[in-house]
């Protein structure tokens, strides 16, 4: 239901209109707005101007100032678009952390089970290949230091780890051990591909959305997260592998399954500072218990020793 300017009821509403007023070209209109559902961080919603522009925006949630740099999130939006895979944005209200991107119309956001299909597959390679590939962004930050920083996080707000951590960071150290060893290939990465971050239309073409967490990472980390998100069989992300790289080998194999386990421990250690400071109703407890198990399968799996030899 869409609602005008000085129709705000609730604390949400509220706030969407005092940011809608801090937008220069805006002011004076008859704006109107209304909540988009999805995200598990921030408020969403559909803003309508006077002359029928349609935007989308996202309020930041309690707490994400603790995980997100909304300064580097706007370049790597901005990036995006220059690639041909990203929304245009309109707007960037930095005081607020606020984007404003034009509506993506004929567009959803897809599921899991958009990525059965071939054709959604293989179009979300060339996405991710043409953002990875894009200039450098201006910030850096690994998975471990990403991980590293939510651990930190943790003591700070008192939330909680599983009992067995002390083996995880034991399997994290040496899973950087051989990374960095090996040798990084840090390349602009959007660190968030879960599959509500693509949006789709009716003829399979795709979109990169949410870029809060975007960084230089490891390239193959862009990967290795999407396939933890995704949850595809082993010939499935091989066929992949090979469409992103051009070939397979047993060391690309080797660095994508160590970066899965380094993704889920991240995203799980995440859940837990959220499910601490969150306001939204959402089980980040559940969720990030999820994903330290499948963690676990990763580090516990007979290959792990393999797979460090071959990186």
């Amino acid at each position: 239901m869409w609602k005008a300017l000085g129709e705000a009821a609730s604390i949400d509403e509220h706030r969407i209109e005092s940011v809608l007023l801090q937008v220069p070209d805006w002011q004076g209109q008859r704006m109107r707005y209304r909540p988009v559902s999805g995200g598990i961080s921030n408020i969403n919603w559909r803003v309508a101007d006077d002359g029928g522009g349609e935007y989308f925006l996202k309020v930041p949630g309690c707490g994400t100032e603790m995980f997100v740099n909304r300064d580097a999130a706007n370049e790597a939006s901005r990036l995006a678009h220059q690639c041909g895979f990203g929304v245009e944005v309109v707007e960037f209200l930095p005081q607020e952390g606020v984007e404003i991107f034009t509506f993506a119309h004929g567009y959803r956001a897809s599921s899991n089970l958009d990525f059965l299909r071939p054709a959604v597959r293989q179009n979300a390679v060339r996405a991710l290949r043409a953002f990875n590939d894009s200039p450098r962004l201006k910030t850096t930050k690994t998975v471990f230091e990403a991980i590293e920083e939510h651990l930190a996080q943790v003591s700070d707000v008192g939330a909680r780890l599983p009992e067995d951590i002390a083996h995880m960071r034991h399997c994290l150290s040496e899973a950087k051990a051989g990374l960095m060893a090996s040798g990084l290939d840090l390349v602009p990465c959007m660190n968030d591909t879960l599959a509500g971050n693509f949006m789709i239309n009716e003829a399979d073409e795709l979109l990169l959305v949410d870029f809060e967490y975007a960084t230089n990472n490891e390239r193959a980390y862009e990967l290795a997260l999407w396939f933890t998100e995704m949850a595809f069989p082993i010939t499935v992300e091989q066929e992949m592998i090979e469409a992103y790289f051009g070939k397979i080998d047993s060391s690309t194999e080797a660095r994508v399954n160590v970066l899965k386990a380094l993704a889920d421990m991240k995203w799980a250690t995440w859940a837990m500072v959220q499910e601490a400071v969150s306001t939204l109703d959402f089980d980040y407890y559940k969720y990030g218990a999820w994903k330290y198990r499948r963690a676990r399968t990763q580090f516990h799996h007979s290959d792990w020793q393999l797979w460090l030899r071959r990186l």
